[in-house]
């Protein structure tokens, strides 16, 4: 009954070949190729418990006494969207599951983006022709940094509402366009009743969106270019050497799969993740502290406290200090991110294209880039969580953020240097005779053609 199933599909579709070509089509065999299915796999949980939390969660800044089960609160005024969100913590049946597997999955998803794009990005994946493919990859971490912090800004409770007014300065940070970009998204001063229901529009239905269409616009070109590779016996610029689609691939790619759900449930299961409970429902006149956001913009609050207070009043308009660390910066950096296929085929007038991988020792520059771009972002990452440094090193908060300022001037610096030194010298290794002579040894005794890697 299959059988004539498919052969009837296949006589109106003529679909038999176009599924020939694809259970037949390679898959480079190296691991950190599996990384970007990781991300694949972790916005299918994000969608399947989004979809569960949606179905009990009031987006609604009403206020009214919370009478729910943890008598901690009781009484307090609370918005629906707070009461809603302890009542899937502590009424609905595996509702605090659910909220904590997709918060670790959201957390998840956005760290498999950045370590995959790392790979990318040292291994030169997105030179000519994938340059398409890599905006694209550099949009969808932007929008999935948009997806987490809308996403923990829903549940209206203190740490995320100071999160979210943090927010609306920036937002009004911005000359000309700045209020009316709050108004858009709040729809009016801070707080608003309007602020809930448009971050839940953006987080249930726009941002997802969003992303589902770049991950196919992206699985399309890749499908359509083929993958990448690394050199090695039989690979060249014009093929690409690996295991089938089916069989081997797809028990690879399943693997994963059952591994990424394996783990994130257990994260959710055993691991505790904004227990609002704990925090309360916000009140403007109330702060917590010490607090920091989640990681992913934990690197923005760092910029923040880094930046400098300096406003300049330019043209009749006046330009706050929140300006120039975190809108300005970041533009900025996203915007060389962005550009950076462009940028280093100008600097290496290397217009060729490119089947094979770099080795990231093979190109000092570029590794070194990329290191002092991490070092970066990792100092205004530790940045952000300066006043609970202060707490437990005893330090002045003064002392810890002075110590950042200099840390991410000199920090990128250093690790550039370091980086450029250390791949130079490992190129240098190479090159050296008995080194040659103990690699040749090695791949003959593990059967490898010689020639081929001579």
């Amino acid at each position: 009954m299959i059988r004539r199933l498919f052969l009837w599909l296949d006589d109106r579709l003529g679909t038999a070949h176009a599924v020939r070509t694809a259970l037949h089509k390679a898959f480079p065999d190296h691991w950190s190729f599996m990384l970007g299915e990781i991300n694949l796999y972790a916005f299918v949980v994000l969608v399947a418990t989004g979809t569960f939390l949606a179905l009990f969660f009031d987006p609604n800044a009403a206020q009214s006494p919370y009478d729910g089960p943890y008598r901690m609160l009781a009484g307090a005024h609370v918005s629906h969207a707070f009461a809603s969100t302890m009542a899937l913590s502590f009424e609905v049946r595996g509702g605090l599951l659910i909220r904590q597997v997709h918060h670790w999955t959201a957390l998840v998803f956005v760290c498999g983006i950045i370590v995959h794009m790392g790979r990318v990005f040292f291994t030169g994946a997105f030179r000519k022709p994938r340059e398409l493919n890599w905006v694209v990859g550099v949009t969808l971490c932007v929008v999935g940094l948009l997806a987490g912090f809308t996403g923990y800004s829903l549940p209206d409770d203190l740490l995320s509402g100071i999160g979210l007014r943090i927010a609306d300065s920036v937002a009004l940070s911005v000359p000309l366009i700045g209020t009316w970009a709050s108004f858009l998204l709040l729809g009016g001063p801070f707080p608003t009743t309007q602020m809930l229901p448009r971050l839940f529009v953006l987080h249930v239905y726009l941002v997802p969106l969003t992303i589902a269409a770049l991950i196919a616009l992206h699985l399309a070109i890749l499908w359509r270019q083929k993958h990448s590779q690394f050199p090695g016996p039989g690979r060249t610029e014009r093929n690409v050497a690996g295991s089938p689609m089916v069989p081997q691939y797809a028990a690879k790619s399943l693997a994963l799969f059952v591994a990424v759900v394996a783990v994130v449930v257990a994260l959710g299961a055993f691991v505790q993740i904004n227990p609002i409970w704990l925090w309360g429902p916000y009140e403007p006149w109330r702060a917590l502290v010490p607090a920091q956001p989640d990681w992913y913009v934990g690197w923005l609050d760092g910029a923040l406290r880094l930046g400098p207070p300096l406003a300049l009043h330019l043209f009749g308009h006046t330009v706050p200090s929140p300006f120039w660390p975190a809108v300005l910066m970041p533009l900025f950096l996203f915007g060389v991110i962005l550009l950076w296929p462009w940028i280093e085929g100008w600097i290496t007038a290397d217009q060729a294209y490119h089947q094979l991988l770099d080795r990231p020792r093979d190109v000092p520059a570029r590794t070194a880039f990329g290191v002092a771009v991490l070092t970066f972002a990792g100092g205004l990452t530790l940045a952000g969580s300066g006043d609970v440094q202060a707490r437990y090193l005893h330090q002045s908060i003064v002392v810890i953020t002075h110590f950042y300022q200099v840390f991410c001037l000199v920090g990128p610096l250093v690790a550039f240097v370091v980086t450029y030194a250390f791949a130079g010298e490992l190129r240098r290794l190479e090159r050296h005779p008995q080194v040659q002579r103990v690699e040749l040894h090695r791949n003959v005794e593990g059967g490898y053609d010689e020639d081929a890697i001579a």
